[in-house]
């Protein structure tokens, strides 16, 4: 579909601790309502520590201009095989915007594995909705 996220541009490399495995991590958030990019969409990157632990976070970030995360920030990562979570302030961006929101935040939990080369985490969003799927 014309207009959805991808993954150019918004690539950054992050290196993994297992054998010079690499994991291409993405991030793109578009506001539906508008039909452009949701910026300034502040985003919270964590790591679970073990199953039943608790989740630690690795960084925090806003969307860019067109969406994004920062692929600086991201590349100064370790990311090792494992469950991740981004956590998206969707409420304080909508007020942002002027509107109030069902959702004040989402979460998207993931899981990298080592044979992830390219993780890329679309997120479509609209005050009382919003859609994420596995990115190509």
């Amino acid at each position: 579909m014309a207009g959805l996220p991808d993954e150019d541009g918004g690539r950054a490399q992050v290196a993994s601790s297992s054998e010079g495995h690499h994991t291409s991590l993405s991030v793109h958030a578009l506001n539906v309502f508008t039909g452009l990019p949701a910026t300034g969409l502040a985003v919270h990157l964590s790591q679970l520590e073990a199953p039943n632990e608790a989740w630690m976070e690795l960084m925090t970030s806003t969307t860019s201009m067109d969406g994004r995360m920062d692929k600086s920030e991201l590349a100064s990562l370790q990311l090792e095989t494992g469950t991740y979570k981004l956590r998206f302030a969707t409420g304080e961006y909508w007020q942002q915007q002027g509107l109030t929101s069902f959702y004040p935040y989402v979460e998207v939990v993931f899981t990298i594995t080592e044979a992830e080369r390219k993780v890329h985490i679309p997120l479509l969003l609209s005050p009382y909705s919003y859609v994420t799927y596995r990115g190509s």
